[in-house]
């Protein structure tokens, strides 16, 4: 890859860091916000699955324009919004308000990831995308290794509300360096000689059996994904017996070790294939998605890390092929509304798993959670299937 393309590689890097924060940054606050609104993990799960749903929604919206416009303008106005609904969250004094405010960032922030991933498509080759793949996927590290930890420290020792004006902060200064040192991106609209009804998005999807099989790959792996992610911390908190306070530990750890492994994976999966791995880390990580939902209560917190470390190592693995697999289904015109539907439909399941999770997981008379054993079956069925599916999704031409 060349200077200009690695600078663009962290340019997305950097947006994706507040994104995936944005994000993230709910998962271990789930026993502060519990307490701090006095709702249950039901209640707490909607929470999280609100984000993903309205990104969902707006970036299936979002796939019927996309692609007529420079992809720096609309990186930059899905950032700025995602920034204004972030602030919205430090603001918010109810359950009811956070939830709303949490709608906002949602819809700018799947627009804001597809757009990530388009760029990348179009300036990549696909010989090298799962290595540019995973300098993106190095953000959901820092992230875990940084801001996770940091925004808990924040949120325990002064307010909940701090954390989101921290990345309200560093997305101000991303915004800045997006300005400067990020190229207009036009060239999807040049190659584009014959310009498509908004609708032949979907019509072009449809039509391709191989594009179809990307968006079931893409949301079959995110749902089993997510099913998992909302009740980890409570039941590592009132189940296991952890401390809260240790729980940032479980992303500082493994957080650390997918910094180190991400790059690795990646140029690995360019030179012996990218399913071969994507099936590599997808087998290997059915053994901590077992493991973590069948944790006893005394488990030692040595333990604990292994466990949660080794399902942070695989997942990352299998995350960055299977967008390096994904990306490759079709060409650069068409690649913005694509990817905007992909992200919508990731978006989708990521929060139907986060509202079907909380359906299944049920808090007992004593405190503790009931269940969880049950969507850590229900993940690995779907990584199975994903694995499966993989194997017949075709890189075309760009």
């Amino acid at each position: 890859m060349s200077k200009d393309q690695k600078l663009i590689l962290y340019l997305l890097a950097c947006v994706q860091f507040t994104n995936i924060m944005d994000f993230m940054i709910m998962m271990p606050m789930g026993p502060i916000l519990m307490k701090a609104f006095d709702i249950t993990a039901r209640e707490y799960s909607f929470l999280v699955s609100a984000y993903s749903l309205s990104a969902g929604i707006f970036g299936f919206i979002a796939a019927f324009f996309v692609d007529k416009f420079d992809r720096k303008n609309v990186l930059t106005i899905a950032y700025v919004g995602l920034l204004v609904g972030t602030f919205a969250c430090s603001m918010a004094p109810t359950y009811t308000m956070l939830m709303l405010a949490r709608i906002v960032a949602g819809i700018f922030g799947g627009v804001l990831g597809s757009q990530v991933i388009a760029i990348v498509g179009d300036t990549i080759s696909y010989e090298h995308r799962a290595e540019g793949m995973s300098i993106i996927m190095a953000a959901f590290s820092t992230a875990s290794v940084l801001g996770v930890p940091l925004g808990m420290y924040l949120a325990s020792t002064i307010s909940w509300h701090i954390p989101f004006v921290f990345v309200v902060a560093v997305g101000f200064v991303n915004l800045l360096l997006i300005y400067r040192f990020l190229p207009s991106l036009r060239g999807h609209i040049n190659q584009s000689l014959i310009k498509p009804s908004p609708f032949a998005v979907l019509t072009n999807i449809w039509k391709d059996s191989n594009q179809m099989r990307a968006l079931g790959l893409s949301v079959i792996i995110m749902f089993g994904h997510f099913c998992t992610i909302p009740s980890l911390s409570p039941y590592l908190t009132l189940n296991v017996g952890m401390s809260i306070d240790n729980v940032s530990l479980i992303y500082l750890v493994g957080g650390a070790i997918t910094i180190f492994s991400a790059r690795v994976v990646g140029r690995i999966a360019d030179q012996k294939g990218k399913y071969f791995i994507f099936a590599i880390c997808g087998t290997l990580f059915l053994i901590p998605v077992f493991l973590m939902t069948h944790l006893q209560s005394g488990a030692s917190l040595m333990l604990i890390l292994f466990i949660t470390s080794l399902f942070f190592l695989f997942a990352n693995g299998r995350t960055i092929t299977m967008q390096a697999i994904v990306s490759g289904v079709v060409n650069n015109e068409q690649r913005g509304g694509f990817t905007s539907i992909n992200s919508s439909m990731i978006q989708l399941g990521s929060g139907a798993a986060s509202f079907v999770g909380g359906l299944i997981v049920e808090k007992a008379s004593n405190g503790t959670l009931l269940h969880y054993e049950w969507v850590g079956y229900m993940s690995i069925f779907f990584m199975i299937t994903g694995i499966i599916l993989g194997k017949y999704i075709k890189p075309v031409a760009s």
